[in-house]
């Protein structure tokens, strides 16, 4: 939010102010293909273009350059998220165009001259989100540089408190750069991948009795105590992927070590994966989100675990429309998908996310996740399960149409009707910060990985 309202806080920022939280938080030979990307015809070609303009919303500020990962009026301004990068390097691959392969390769490129040209550290890590453009931030301080300052460093998100490093976004990114190497043959996004594998095992590992790899450290560089089911699903993949492409065992000993901490986080009576431990002993049961659920069947691929997906599409399934309390969503429009968690669905609808946030809406559909459940739908290839997933698909590519208008990117205007909103309205996470209905990188390359049916999470 901008003004008196002051800016959104999304699940990937906590950590860089010092704010842990035990969140349960490729294009790699799966799906995608050019005939799949021409089928959904102008809906894709306008989130392309969305993402396009995330890219490029400051030209004066240099060629090497990230997505600025929400719409101006999120009241994060030049906001990057290291994620939200790597899920566009994924959906611009996913198109297998030329066009589409030059984005990906210069916000990869990007990604390894942040690692390369930290201020601090040179041990391979990259810090949650970055600047990519100027602004004067609320206190009237000004931000004058681009994502690469002046004395060549990367301009790390400090204002916001940004500057941790949590193993999930370390874990995508290092997911897209190994997209990146198979896709390219180049041995400079091999080595990156490495780069961050290693940091995560040198920093993440630990002989706790749950196991796992823990949460990542904050901006003081201190080790946080959590240990996250979405964080450990993501290094089934990313360790899956080096072992493929370095031919290391080391690897598939990693990887045996992450999955095996997430099938303790299982639950075989309600069908549901946990969101992960708080101190490495005991399970934390509440609140249980949507990703864990979905991701997980993406990379692991088990008919063991399949019911989440429908635990997901029953408990977390949400309809939103301007007759709900504290929505946001214009008269005579209607939304359906999944919220967040099971905490978004008994959110207090009287007090307010977060200060100077709105009330959330219990109903509020969570697009990101919308998209997580439609692919993994398709993935999973069950009786109905495409049809479930082309009406979450719907949904998604109608809120794009619908909903967001007017927003702007660096002060520029966005193409009409291009880029999904994060949420349909105020959602409350549960997890101490909420979505709002800003046009956002991730969402919207999320939404174009199910539309192609590309899964990212498959070594």
């Amino acid at each position: 939010m901008v003004g008196r309202q002051g800016p959104v806080v999304g699940r990937r920022s906590l950590i860089g102010a010092g704010l842990g939280v035990g969140v349960g938080a490729a294009v790699f030979g799966a799906g995608g293909s050019a005939a799949a990307y021409a089928a959904g015809g102008s809906a894709r070609r306008r989130g392309l273009g969305f993402l396009a303009a995330a890219m490029d919303g400051y030209p004066d500020h240099g060629s090497v350059r990230l997505a600025q990962s929400y719409s101006d009026q999120a009241g994060l301004f030049s906001t990057a998220f290291t994620y939200d990068n790597a899920l566009a390097v994924l959906a611009q691959l996913a198109g297998r165009t030329a066009g589409g392969l030059g984005r990906a390769v210069a916000l990869g490129d990007a990604l390894l001259y942040a690692q390369e040209h930290d201020p601090v550290y040179d041990d391979g890590r990259l810090r949650q989100a970055y600047n990519v453009g100027p602004y004067t931030f609320f206190d009237g301080s000004l931000q004058p540089d681009g994502f690469v300052r002046a004395d060549g460093t990367a301009n790390v998100g400090t204002q916001f408190g940004f500057t941790g490093t949590a193993v999930g976004d370390m874990a995508w990114a290092g997911i897209a750069l190994s997209a990146l190497a198979r896709r390219t043959g180049a041995r400079r996004f091999l080595e990156g991948a490495v780069r961050i594998g290693t940091w995560i095992e040198r920093v993440g590992r630990t002989d706790e009795p749950l196991g796992g790899y823990k949460f990542g450290v904050n901006g003081a560089d201190e080790k946080l105590p959590f240990t996250s089911t979405e964080h450990n699903t993501d290094l089934v993949c990313l360790f899956g992927r080096l072992a493929l492409l370095t031919g290391d065992r080391v690897w598939r000993e990693r990887r045996a070590r992450a999955e095996a901490f997430v099938e303790k986080m299982w639950e075989p009576a309600g069908g549901f994966f946990y969101t992960g431990t708080n101190d490495g002993v005991t399970v934390n049961k509440s609140p249980i989100p949507e990703d864990t659920q979905t991701w997980t069947h993406l990379a692991l691929d088990s008919r063991s675990y399949s019911r989440s997906l429908d635990w997901a599409a029953v408990e977390l399934a949400v309809v939103d429309h301007a007759g709900r309390r504290n929505s946001t969503v214009p008269t005579g429009q209607t939304y359906e998908g999944v919220t967040f968690s099971s905490a978004s669905l008994v959110a207090n609808e009287d007090a307010p996310i977060a200060e100077f946030q709105p009330k959330p809406d219990r109903s509020g559909v969570w697009f990101e996740g919308t998209a997580h459940l439609a692919l993994a739908l398709r993935d999973r290839s069950r009786a109905g399960d495409e049809t479930r997933a082309r009406r979450l698909v719907a949904s998604i590519e109608r809120a794009q149409d619908l909903l967001g208008a007017g927003q702007t990117v660096g002060g520029h205007a966005l193409p009409e009707r291009s880029g999904v909103v994060s949420a349909s309205s105020p959602l409350d996470t549960g997890f101490g910060f909420g979505y709002y209905p800003y046009r956002h990188v991730g969402a919207t390359a999320w939404y174009l990985l199910a539309a192609t049916r590309t899964n990212p999470l498959r070594a």
